[in-house]
């Protein structure tokens, strides 16, 4: 399963808190049934357009990972929950716009079991030589 939100919050304070994003992913691997095999990397980014900065952190899971990138200026985040185990989405969803303090999302769910790619986009085209 992949869990994508994207989402605006509230709290400026929280997405640009480096340490309460350890935090969470240090913690909500475990909550979710999940398997931590790392200790979370957080940094803070700034780039060439000073707005744009913000925080990302990814923890590596057993079952995949679990990635966190704010936009502080803009109070959006973006959040994947990546696993080969099934988990609870709804659940999760929950969660995190609580944690996070969000206002507004939207969430896409994928299925990616790997057990069946004949549904593919037929756009794509994969040639080996």
């Amino acid at each position: 399963m992949h869990l994508i939100i994207d989402g605006y919050g509230s709290n400026s304070e929280i997405l640009q808190s480096e340490a309460f994003i350890y935090q969470l992913l240090d913690q909500y691997p475990a909550e979710i049934g999940m398997t931590k095999i790392s200790s979370p990397f957080v940094l803070r980014y700034v780039g060439a357009k000073p707005e744009e900065w913000g925080i990302s952190g990814f923890v590596c899971i057993a079952e995949s990972h679990i990635s966190i990138h704010t936009f502080v200026e803009r109070c959006y985040v973006n959040i994947d929950v990546f696993s080969c185990k099934d988990f609870n989405t709804e659940q999760a969803i929950k969660d995190l716009s609580n944690r996070l303090q969000l206002t507004e999302i939207r969430t896409h769910i994928l299925d990616r079991d790997g057990k069946d790619l004949s549904h593919q986009d037929k756009n794509i085209a994969f040639t080996r030589s």
